[in-house]
């Protein structure tokens, strides 16, 4: 399982609540044993879905519930 699948599960099955911090990339470089541009990469993607947002200085933080996912999915 990818770190992008891993994550987008997770969030799917609400380990990470709306408004919840996900890890950062240091501990999912830790986690998985994938580079830091691997985890940053799966971050971006989970972020152009709509899944989380990163706040500067902050962390990355879940948006909302899991299906917000669909919107692109269902060819609306």
């Amino acid at each position: 399982m990818t770190v992008l699948d891993a994550l987008t599960a997770e969030i799917r099955a609400g380990k990470f609540k709306p408004g919840e911090k996900i890890p950062s990339d240091a501990e999912l470089v830790q986690r998985f044993g994938v580079a830091r541009m691997t985890a940053r990469r799966a971050v971006g993607v989970l972020r152009e879905r709509g899944l989380v947002r990163t706040e500067w200085g902050r962390g990355t933080f879940v948006i909302g519930p899991a299906e917000q996912t669909g919107e692109g999915e269902s060819g609306e």
